[in-house]
């Protein structure tokens, strides 16, 4: 029992952490772009690789709490790798480049970059030093039992999401494989406007099968290329058969 309540309480503080991260960076996105922006993978309003990487931090660097260095520094390298592997596994998954920084300084594979690392580095030393301790405090004014329970809706709510965004992206790749499309990888731009174009014009009549949903993850990862995406898979049967 204590293990389930101890799982139940981080759940809440990496789905917390998934919800700020969410906000921070559609409104970052929002602001570049003069639109409004609707990031991340899952259809609700959270990026589990936040809520990810501030468990990791919290878990493995409360102990270094005496030393804002050695916290920025393991911070950076933790969340760099996180985000590197993440990026790793959902190209792996889905035969696409969801995110790409190849144009951005100290960047590897285009997966990491430079410029992230050290914010991450920097978002270690504010969560720990500031951000969770308010958490934490806040938390602590409510009855352990109404915690346990909002974890629990939560974590369905949060299953029912990952379980059902899959199954969006199998749709998405099924209803716009025949589309003609002829994209670059990195242009992040280009991309955005012709995949809108393409929507727009090309899949009117389609308006049924594209969700709100499906559009929403095409226009939530600018560097998505779909080329790759769309024939990811008969590329890889193509591979197995020779």
């Amino acid at each position: 029992m204590n293990i389930i309540l101890a799982f139940l309480n981080l759940f809440l503080i990496f789905f917390i952490y998934s919800t700020l991260g969410w906000i921070l960076e559609s409104l970052y996105v929002s602001i570049r772009y003069k639109k409004v922006a609707n990031r991340g993978f899952l259809i609700g309003p959270y990026c589990p690789i936040y809520g990810c990487g501030s468990i990791l931090i919290i878990l493995y660097l409360n102990q270094y709490k005496n030393n804002a260095i050695t916290i920025f520094l393991l911070g950076l390298l933790l969340c760099s790798i996180l985000e590197y592997i993440t990026s790793y596994l959902m190209e792996k998954i889905f035969k696409a480049r969801w995110w790409d920084y190849s144009d951005k300084l100290f960047n590897l594979n285009g997966r990491v970059c430079g410029e992230n690392a050290i914010l991450f580095g920097l978002g270690s030393v504010f969560i720990i030093y500031i951000l969770n301790p308010i958490i934490n405090k806040f938390l602590s004014l409510f009855p352990p039992i109404s915690l346990h329970i909002l974890s629990i809706i939560f974590l369905i709510i949060f299953i029912t999401d990952t379980i059902s965004s899959f199954e969006i992206i199998k749709k998405l790749k099924r209803n716009i494989k025949d589309i003609d499309i002829n994209i670059n990888k990195d242009s992040t731009e280009e991309l955005k406007i012709i995949v809108a174009r393409t929507i727009n014009n090309k899949i009117e009549r389609r308006k049924a099968q594209i969700s709100i949903f499906q559009k929403r993850i095409i226009k939530a990862f600018p560097y998505l290329d779909l080329n790759n995406f769309i024939n990811g898979n008969k590329k890889k049967k193509l591979t197995k058969n020779s």
